[in-house]
C-alpha cells in the first residue's frame, strides 16, 4: 500500500502544480484572442481544482498524510513552476506537456490500484485519466491554430 501512497501524493504534487501554472496563465495571458485563452485557461484550472481535494482524501483513505505545503508540493511535483509569461501558445504548449506527466502519474497509480484491489481508487483514476487526456487533446488542438 505504501506504494500506491506514495505514488497518489506525486499526483496530488503535479496536479496543484499544473493547477497553479493555469491559474497563472489565466491571470496573465494577452494577446489578440485574449478572450479564448483567458476562458480556457478558467475553464482549466477550474476543473483541475476540483479534483485537488479528491485526491487528499483518497490519501488519507489509504491511511497515509497528504502533502500540503508548497515545500512538499515542490520536492514531490516534476512539473516546473512557471516565473515568467510566455506568449499563449507557448502557454499551451507547456500545460500539455504538464499534462502529459500528470497523465503518467495517473496511469502508475492506477495500475497500483488495481493490482492492490483498491477498485474504487482505480475507479477515480480512471475517471481523471479520461479527463487529462480531454485536456491534452485540447492543448494540442490550441497549438495547431
Amino acid at each position: 500500500m505504501e506504494v500506491l501512497q506514495e505514488l497518489l501524493k506525486k499526483a496530488l504534487a503535479d496536479t496543484f502544480a499544473l493547477y497553479l501554472k493555469a491559474h497563472n496563465f489565466h491571470w496573465n495571458v494577452e494577446g489578440v484572442n485574449f478572450p479564448q485563452y483567458h476562458e480556457f485557461f478558467g475553464n482549466l484550472y477550474e476543473e483541475v481544482h476540483g479534483a485537488i481535494d479528491k485526491i487528499a482524501e483518497e490519501i488519507r483513505a489509504l491511511d497515509s498524510y497528504a502533502p500540503g505545503s508548497l515545500k512538499r508540493f515542490s520536492e514531490l511535483s516534476t512539473i516546473m513552476d512557471e516565473t515568467s509569461v510566455p506568449s499563449a501558445v507557448i502557454m499551451c504548449q507547456r500545460l500539455a506537456k504538464d499534462n502529459d506527466s500528470l497523465l503518467i502519474d495517473l496511469e502508475l497509480a492506477y495500475s497500483e490500484a488495481e493490482r492492490v484491489k483498491q477498485l474504487g481508487l482505480a475507479n477515480f483514476l480512471q475517471d481523471r485519466m479520461d479527463v487529462h487526456k480531454k485536456h491534452g487533446w485540447m492543448l494540442r488542438s490550441i497549438q495547431k491554430g
